[in-house]
């Protein structure tokens, strides 16, 4: 029988998952209180680093409907709760991980789907969210700007070959 400490424990753990479109499972054995403030600091506003019990934390997300992540409770586990963009709290996890090699990345899901070590390291190098917003708008409005100037050339052309079929028959017919 599961005591209401631990019971409430689930239940918050349960509505983190839930409420988070990524979470990434990290080892931070060898970690100084320090270190650990530093990290929830470099993860952003959006994210919330979480020292948990592995055995708990394995109820809550499979109760959220997560069981991709099982085999990676093991050994002291922390997770980082990511509401914002998943993007800059990857690159927090990394650029601390590069700095102190104690901090090891297990793995996560985003979204639903898994994802391993790698593919968060992957995740990290991508430009943020507005960056790449901001690039797609000005690619359309590059495109927009091509179009409209194609359909600008049409008339010009238009009437450059209409006048010039005028002035060859002009000319025809002033030889005759």
């Amino acid at each position: 029988m599961p005591t209401p400490d631990k019971a409430a424990a689930v239940a918050e753990l349960t509505d983190k998952f839930r409420s988070s479109n990524a979470a990434v499972l990290t080892e931070y054995r060898g970690l100084t209180v320090a270190q650990l403030k530093q990290l929830r600091r470099s993860l952003g506003e959006n994210s919330e680093y979480a020292v948990v019990k592995n055995t708990l934390t394995k109820i809550a997300a499979n109760a959220a409907g997560i069981t991709t992540l099982d085999d990676q409770f093991n050994g002291p586990t922390a997770v980082a709760f990511v509401t914002g963009d998943p993007v800059e709290s990857a690159k927090g996890l990394r650029d601390f991980a590069k700095e102190n090699p104690n901090l090891i990345i297990k793995g996560g899901v985003l979204d639903g789907k898994a994802l391993t070590a790698d593919e968060i390291k992957k995740l990290a190098d991508l430009e943020s969210r507005e960056v790449l917003l901001a690039k797609l708008a000005g690619a359309m409005k590059a495109k927009q700007s091509q179009a409209a100037a194609v359909f600008q050339a049409l008339p010009s052309k238009f009437v450059r070959t209409a006048e010039a079929l005028r002035a060859k028959q002009a000319e025809q017919g002033g030889a005759e």
